[in-house]
Parts: structure tokens; C-alpha cells; sequence
């Protein structure tokens, strides 16, 4: 059946009416002159910052240290560049909004110029971010039997690409860089299914096993060598609000696990007052809301109900 070109006769009135969206639902469209950064941008300054710290597995083969430095340079100058414009743009947009005004109004800010500082400070911080991604490479080597080197787990293990991103936008968090970061991890819960904000704050070794639903929340703070498998939450309980209704921002909202822990598949571990003890398993599917004690191993019996041992504690509740 042939179309009928009369029918977009329609398409002015259309676009009338989405156009008046446009302005009664003002939030959902961003139409001032000033830029917000770029999705595509800050994708690419994402995909530059990999290729520095993981060199020789994503884009140019054949490097050595004969012409490594040219091309991390070559590297290190255009992401320079592309840093400086698109925190600028976060910088600006974050007072903008803030103040309710256009393009940096009511200010005497130089948002390039403390967008090149940012990007300056950011960028020291790659040999630091390098060191802890070789001790979570290891971490996965040791803690899974199937992997079979360092090359299969920087290729194929979701959950090293999830943390290797949350790593590059934690030091943009730390900065006070805007938007930006949760761009960038937003980027790797899209690709690897692994939600990691870039505020939580975790130390070296960590491991990600299969990685799959994996969720970890703003205020959660992951001590050394911690693995957790697919499934895994660490969230918030209901959030306090005051005496507006509005929620209160800026309180420990999630779970502190202390060094070693290990947390199996499904396990929901919340609150921000929880303290998982150095050492400590949590099973399967466990579900908690208060403190576990160093060296504990809670698991859940063949009556749902939550079992604590170890040599120093043994209770069921």
C-alpha cells in the first residue's frame, strides 16, 4: 500500500505542539547558549585515559619503550585539552545553575583557566590510578582459577572495566568536577552492567567477579583486597528528610567493608552506619542491615534465618 503524501499535512501541528513542550516542561531540554559537556566528548576523553593507563590493548599495537612516550604524549596533550573544555563546561554549568542565571552571569570566575587546573591536577594522578589497577589485575588472577594471565582479565573482565573507569572518575569526583564523572561511570554501568558511583571509595586489589548487577553506592568506602561476585548491593536504607520533606544530602548513606571481605552472588549488604569486619564472608543472597564483626561468616540456613560463626561468635538470629 502506497503512502499518502497528504498525511504530512499532520506534521506542522506536531511540531508545534512539541515545540510548546519545550517550554512547559522546561526542565527535560537544555536550549541556552551556554554547552553542557559532551557525551560524546567526555566518552572519547574516557577512551584516551584507558589507552594511557592500559597502553597496547585497545587501539595501537607494536609499542615498546622506544616510542612509548611519543604516544602516551601525543596522548597526554589532547587529553589536556579536551579536559579543560568539557570541566569548563561542567564548572560553568554546575554555578549557573546554582545561581539561576546564563553562561557564568554574577561571576568574575575563569572557568577555563580552573578547568585547566583541574585537568592538570586529574592528570597527575595516572601513575597512582596505574598502580592500583596492577594490584586489582592481581587480585583477579588470584581470585579467579579460570583466569588464565593478566592479558584474558584486562580483555575480557567486565569487572575490570568497570572499576578501572570508577578509578579515573573517583579522581574527578575528588576534584569537585561536575556531571562529568557520573557521565563516565554511567558509561561503564552501560557496557558492563556494573553500577559503581564515582564517589565510593575503594582501595587496591579489588575484584569483581562475573560483575553482573552488581551495585555500589556514593558513600560506601571498600577497604584492600575486597571481592564481591555478581548481584551484589551495597546501598542506602530510607533516606532522613527534613522538615521540608527534602531528603538530606551529605551523610554517610552506605556500608563500610573492611580488608578482605568477600561477599557472594545476590547478597545485599545496607546502611550507612554497617561495618563489615575485616575478613568476614557474607553467602549467598544474605541480606543485612547491622554490623558483622571481624572474621565472620554469615550465611543463610535451610529455615531463612541468618547464621554467624566463627571461632570467636556463634549466634543465630
Amino acid at each position: 500500500m502506497a503512502s499518502d503524501p497528504r498525511r504530512k499535512d499532520e506534521l506542522p501541528d506536531l511540531i508545534d505542539r512539541l515545540v510548546d513542550t519545550y517550554q512547559t516542561f522546561g526542565k527535560l531540554n537544555h536550549l541556552g547558549h551556554c554547552p553542557l559537556p559532551h557525551v560524546a566528548a567526555v566518552e572519547k576523553i574516557l577512551d584516551d585515559v584507558k589507552e594511557v593507563l592500559l597502553p597496547g590493548y585497545r587501539r595501537r599495537g607494536g609499542l615498546h619503550m622506544g616510542n612509548i612516550r611519543y604516544y602516551v604524549g601525543d596522548l597526554v596533550d589532547t587529553l589536556h585539552d579536551g579536559l579543560t573544555t568539557q570541566i569548563a563546561r561542567a564548572l560553568r554549568h554546575e554555578h549557573d545553575l546554582r545561581n539561576n542565571v546564563c553562561c557564568g552571569d554574577g561571576t568574575e570566575v575563569d572557568f577555563d583557566a580552573l578547568g585547566q587546573t583541574k585537568a592538570l591536577e586529574f592528570l597527575q594522578t595516572l601513575p597512582a590510578i596505574r598502580e592500583k589497577l596492577a594490584a586489582d589485575v592481581q587480585a583477579a588472577f588470584e581470585g579467579d582459577p579460570a583466569a588464565t594471565g593478566p592479558d584474558e582479565i584486562i580483555f575480557c573482565y567486565p569487572g575490570l572495566e568497570a572499576i578501572a573507569t570508577q578509578r579515573v572518575a573517583h579522581e574527578l569526583y575528588k576534584l569537585g568536577v561536575p556531571m562529568i564523572p557520573r557521565m563516565m561511570t554511567e558509561l561503564a554501568h552501560s557496557k558492563t552492567g556494573i553500577d559503581i558511583h564515582p564517589g565510593a571509595q575503594i582501595g587496591p586489589g579489588f575484584f569483581i567477579d562475573h560483575g553482573t548487577g552488581v551495585v555500589i553506592g556514593e558513600t560506601c568506602e571498600i577497604a584492600r583486597n575486597v571481592k564481591l561476585y555478581q548481584g551484589v548491593t551495597l546501598g542506602a536504607l530510607s533516606f532522613p528528610k527534613d522538615s521540608q520533606g527534602n531528603i538530606i544530602r551529605g551523610r554517610k548513606r552506605h556500608p563500610t567493608l573492611e580488608e578482605g571481605v568477600v561477599i557472594y552472588a545476590n547478597a545485599t549488604v545496607l546502611g550507612g552506619n554497617t561495618i563489615i569486619g575485616a575478613g568476614a564472608v557474607i553467602g549467598a543472597s544474605v541480606s543485612l542491615y547491622e554490623s558483622v564483626p571481624p572474621g565472620t561468616v554469615v550465611t543463610i540456613d535451610n529455615k531463612a534465618s541468618l547464621q554467624f560463626r566463627d571461632a570467636r561468635l556463634r549466634k543465630t538470629s
